[in-house]
């Protein structure tokens, strides 16, 4: 870090100058003595204007090495002391100069100690790598955690623990080794489809009457260990890999349209929040009835393929790019890229209104770009060449056709009551036959 950067950072956090006062000598008017000399006065507020003012403040101790043993609060005490002089100082000594930098470097040095008196060092390392797993470190020492391991409480101001940066799966220091569960977010990676069947029981009896994930012991009557069904897998699981958390279901949403949560274990739960953003579900396939029967589905369905229409304009407009419109569905990406691909997020909000209501007010501001506010957008509409009457035809526009072989748009109620081919493919196929006699003669 340069010099003037380092300065810059002090200046941001500097005491108001007007606040400190008028600034006194030494009790004898002479230099204000080191902190190693045990003079009260140096934190008392008592101060000197001397050039050769010692530059210790308090930093004659041996502040910068690991403290031996345990420390106390007074150490932490002496550190903020010692800063404030400083800060003092620095505001003091002529700007830019040899002295003024260096009390900088030791400014910043002093915060660094102290910070490490706060937060001090352990044994542990800040990273652990097991199962596939990737644990982190916490540092929050207030939060109410639970061990996903033991089940126990997380004390963090007296426990170490860490948290899993793929599935978030969280545990003490001391559970690290018992650990027997991979990474869900691995299962994502290689296996990003749902169970589409509703709640797949196999019985115990598959299960040599164990759970499924940790193989101990379990049965109904609760002796050795209660079993409990996760409505996601089938499966039956024991009391410390099944907490009895609720998650949407898949399967129940695409083939009941069903939103009631549902007790899955563990890492079902896992899972599915991780795969609830993800657009797997192409519903035309898997239940294409659905459409008949939720309404919702078809008006989003109607907008998405609009906004498909709508993209090529906007790729192609520069006054498009710079406004950045595509980036509205950002959060959604799919919805620029495809029409049938949904994810249970999309279905989710799609029940509740919260979908429509948000793609309809983006359809709207795409629309009002294309067709009033750039006049570019607007001089790549077509006219009705069936009627050849009427305003500028738009392909996203609710009362017109498009042909599939051309792309052209045409009057909804022209397209379908002529009973000629479209004009445009016409003259395409014509001119294709014209210049097949050119190429013979040449």
């Amino acid at each position: 870090m340069e010099y003037d950067e380092r300065l810059a950072l002090f200046r941001q956090t500097r005491l108001n100058p007007f606040d400190r006062g008028e600034e006194e000598d030494g009790p004898q008017g002479g230099k204000t003595p080191p902190l190693h000399e045990a003079r009260p006065e140096l934190f008392s507020g008592t101060r000197t204007h001397s050039s050769d003012r010692t530059m210790d403040l308090g930093l004659a101790e041996d502040h910068f090495s690991r403290p031996m043993g345990s420390f106390v609060a007074s150490d932490i005490e002496k550190l903020k002391m010692a800063i404030e002089e400083c800060k003092k100082l620095i505001l003091e000594l002529p700007e830019h100069s040899e002295r003024q930098k260096d009390t900088v470097v030791k400014l910043i040095h002093l915060r660094l100690k102290l910070q490490e008196l706060k937060d001090p060092e352990e044994d542990e390392p800040n990273l652990r790598v097991l199962l596939e797993h990737r644990f982190s470190k916490e540092k929050s020492k207030s939060v109410k955690q639970t061990c996903d391991k033991c089940g126990a409480i997380i004390w963090g101001l007296i426990q170490t623990w860490y948290t899993c940066t793929g599935c978030y799966y969280r545990c003490h220091s001391k559970c690290m080794n018992l650990i027997t569960k991979p990474c869900v977010r691995v299962k994502v990676s290689h296996q990003s489809e749902y169970e589409l069947s509703i709640c797949p029981e196999i019985g115990l009896d598959r299960q040599d009457y164990r759970c499924a994930e940790c193989r101990t012991p379990i049965s109904l009557r609760g002796v050795p260990t209660e079993a409990r069904q996760c409505d996601y897998t089938g499966q039956y699981y024991c009391s410390t890999c099944h907490w009895n958390d609720s998650a949407v279901v898949p399967a129940r949403v695409i083939h009941n349209w069903e939103f009631d949560p549902r007790k899955v274990c563990r890492s079902s739960m896992r899972y599915l929040a991780l795969m609830i953003s993800r657009p797997v579900l192409r519903l035309k396939e898997i239940n294409p009835l659905l459409f008949n029967f939720v309404e919702e589905l078809v008006e989003i369905r109607k907008l998405r393929q609009d906004i498909l229409l709508m993209k090529p304009y906007f790729i192609t407009c520069k006054e498009a790019m710079e406004a950045r419109l595509l980036l509205q569905l950002q959060d959604r990406q799919h919805f620029v890229e495809n029409d049938d691909m949904y994810s249970l997020q999309d279905l989710i909000d799609i029940s509740s209104g919260r979908l429509s209501c948000s793609l309809t007010e983006i359809h709207t501001t795409f629309a009002k770009h294309i067709k009033l506010d750039c006049e570019r957008c607007q001089a790549k509409g077509f006219v009705c060449e069936l009627c050849k009457e009427g305003d500028i035809l738009f392909p996203f526009d609710s009362h017109t056709s498009v042909c599939y072989d051309c792309s052209a748009v045409f009057h909804r109620d022209c397209y379908y009551d002529n009973s000629t081919t479209c004009p445009r493919c016409a003259r395409m196929t014509d001119r294709k036959q014209d210049e097949v006699p050119n190429v013979k003669d040449a």
